[in-house]
């Protein structure tokens, strides 16, 4: 049997939500084992000058437990 943990994460990108997401999962990975699975909670953007400036994911995170 196996036990998973889900945590909420939150990351950002200069260029898509699409790599906001990838870079948090990459980070978060470092750190924790057996990532399972993403799911993404919210997206938002900043906007500086009338441009988007950085686009913003929060994500729940799980993983399996050892």
């Amino acid at each position: 049997m196996s036990v998973l943990k889900v945590i909420e994460i939150m990351s950002s990108s200069e260029k898509s939500w699409e790599d906001a997401a990838q870079k948090g999962i990459k980070k978060a990975s470092k750190t924790l084992k057996n990532v399972k699975s993403a799911w993404v909670k919210d997206q938002s953007i900043s906007v500086k000058d009338g441009n988007v400036a950085e686009y913003r994911v929060t994500m729940k995170l799980s993983f399996e437990v050892e």
